[in-house]
């Protein structure tokens, strides 16, 4: 499995992540289920009139991390705004409970996927497992 792959399938399976972003010198997380593979990149959706996307508008770096059976993730990098249409019909058809909230059409929804991102697979039994892309 690609490292990219891994990583989804990691927190599909997990079905929550929690989103640390920055606000001034204040960290800020909130819990996450959005996620989507498309195009080679790893995309989270938000809206653009919530508090998170002002914050990653006014500093993208970002990290995620999600638990499961004793094991954790942490993606950290920096998330990239993409209005590509497609994308977005992409996560309203994987995520249907979007489509109350979201259109692909509307002003408001934002996919951000990750740039430069350095995924890290930990637990208390092995040794971190890292992963660049």
């Amino acid at each position: 499995m690609e490292g990219i792959e891994k990583v989804l399938k990691f927190i599909e399976e997990a079905q929550t992540y929690y989103l640390a972003t920055v606000e001034g010198d204040q960290p800020r997380v909130r819990p996450f289920g959005t996620i989507l593979l498309a195009n080679g990149r790893l995309y989270i959706q938000t809206g653009k009139v919530k508090d998170v996307s002002k914050q990653l508008a006014a500093n993208p770096k970002a990290e995620i991390c999600a638990f499961k059976d004793g094991k954790w993730l942490r993606v950290a990098g920096k998330l990239v705004n993409d209005d590509d249409h497609d994308v977005k019909v992409a996560m309203l058809d994987k995520m249907p409970s979007l489509k109350a909230m979201y259109s692909a059409d509307d002003d408001n929804m934002q996919m951000l996927y990750f740039q430069d991102a350095e995924a890290t697979f930990s637990s208390f039994t092995e040794a971190p497992e890292v992963i660049k892309f």
